[in-house]
């Protein structure tokens, strides 16, 4: 057998690895931050702002829910600076760490009751920690995976970490309903917080895993050339911020309606429904296995007719979906609401299956993790971040659940556009012929 066969073989072989590495490690970071946003619907209004009236708490609860999301382009671009700077592996192995302690802390965390207003402050600064630590997670992931890949199945490795998001929300969804019926009358006192504790043994099983992976070839082929530049998040707001702005807007009608379906709908169903909370989460706990199904497979079809083409496919279904949405969930039956949330996934994976190759490829590789990071979470930040507190607005200030369909159809028509100007920067080479400048390896 020739060398070059043997190396593609062992290639092959890590890049199987790196991508089980890297969706593993996606699974329990999005472990830790859906936790806290089925918390931030289901207890934290209670425990923690316990002197204001209920839509009051909400409101502060979602607000604590968007401080995760504000930080996470502060993890962009730390993570970012040192992902192209130091490697992939590093940057990601520091962001289970920030997600894991984080989360334990909140489980740990006094009440409002017992500490008064230190409690809110705490889970705020938590929570501030918790986005930075998904803020470097996200890019990163998809890099470790996407860049062991070849060009044929780039949308479908880099899907994996995108997988990462389901299993993560399944695995919360159903860590939640466990201990909801562990723990009985007893939830709001100690039962919501296990789920927390135990990130803590996630976060051990993902450090062992992903130190046995090695650095991506994209990236070594950076440090062989001599690329690696001193400040990559200067240089790439520099010299590509019209890409980190489209990839910001790409991710509106794929991140903000997600969190309508799976966070919001927790308090429609609760407040307004009169639903019980353990069956809307098991509607996110069947949702979550219909997305990992959904979502390689979405990625390996982008591979085959094409990453842009997939999601804007994906863009449209969301238009499509969004008042017959909101007209399941307005009938207030509870098989109708759970059908509306499994439904909401397959629009949604149509998007994320073809979204890491597709804004990732944009970026050249040395400045990479820098782009795909701050553009993503920069999306995060006005579309799932603001989506919780924006629709409960539209709805006390309409009284209309149709009010969250006119929003989401906003969202869409950004989306569509953005990703139609972004296939102007499609396909930049791992070594683009246009850097001119002067780079330094440090």
């Amino acid at each position: 057998m020739s060398t070059t066969k043997v190396d593609q073989i062992n290639q092959k072989k890590i890049g199987r690895k790196a991508a089980v590495a890297a969706t593993v490690g996606s699974v329990i970071e999005w472990y830790d931050f859906f936790l806290y946003g089925m918390a931030a619907a289901l207890v934290f209004p209670k425990l923690f702002f316990a002197e204001s009236d209920p839509f009051i708490a909400t409101l502060q609860s979602f607000g604590t829910f968007a401080v995760g999301f504000l930080a996470r382009p502060v993890g962009a671009a730390i993570f970012g600076h040192y992902g192209d700077r130091l490697g992939r592996k590093a940057a990601l192995v520091i962001t289970l760490f920030l997600m894991g302690l984080s989360s334990l802390a909140i489980g740990l965390l006094p009440t409002y009751a017992t500490i008064g207003v230190w409690a809110p402050t705490i889970l705020i600064l938590l929570r501030f920690i918790q986005g930075i630590g998904v803020g470097g997670e996200w890019g990163g992931a998809v890099l470790l995976s996407m860049e062991w890949g070849n060009k044929k199945n780039q949308a479908l490795m880099a899907a994996w970490p995108q997988m990462g998001v389901s299993s993560g929300m399944l695995l919360s969804s159903l860590m939640v309903a466990l201990f909801m019926f562990l723990s009985g009358e007893a939830f709001f006192t100690w039962g919501w917080r296990i789920p927390f504790i135990l990130s803590f043994v996630l976060l051990i099983a993902g450090y062992f895993i992903r130190m046995t992976i090695p650095e991506t070839p994209s990236y070594q082929k950076v440090l062989e050339n001599k690329l690696v530049v001193k400040n990559p998040v200067l240089e790439v707001l520099k010299k590509y911020r019209k890409q980190v702005a489209l990839t910001a807007v790409v991710r509106l009608s794929e991140n903000g309606p997600f969190y309508i379906y799976t966070v919001l709908i927790m308090t429609i169903g609760v407040q307004m429904l009169n639903i019980d909370k353990q069956l809307l989460v098991n509607a996110n706990t069947i949702g979550a296995i219909v997305m990992m199904i959904c979502i390689p497979t979405f990625g390996y079809l982008a591979d085959k007719y094409g990453t842009n083409k997939m999601y804007m496919i994906g863009v449209l279904a969301t238009v499509l979906w969004a008042f017959p949405y909101m007209g399941l969930v307005s009938t207030g039956q509870l098989n109708l609401v759970i059908l509306a949330t499994v439904l909401s996934m397959i629009p949604h994976s149509m998007q994320v299956g073809p979204q890491g190759a597709m804004v990732a490829k944009v970026f050249p590789a040395h400045l990479r993790y820098s782009g795909l990071s701050l553009g993503s979470q920069f999306g995060a930040i006005i579309a799932g971040g603001a989506a919780p507190l924006v629709c409960t607005y539209l709805l006390y200030k309409f009284n209309s659940l149709y009010a969250v369909s006119f929003y989401i159809l906003f969202l869409a028509t950004c989306t569509f556009t953005a990703t139609v100007m972004l296939r102007r920067y499609d396909e930049i080479a791992d070594n683009p012929s246009d850097i001119t400048q002067t780079v330094e390896a440090q």
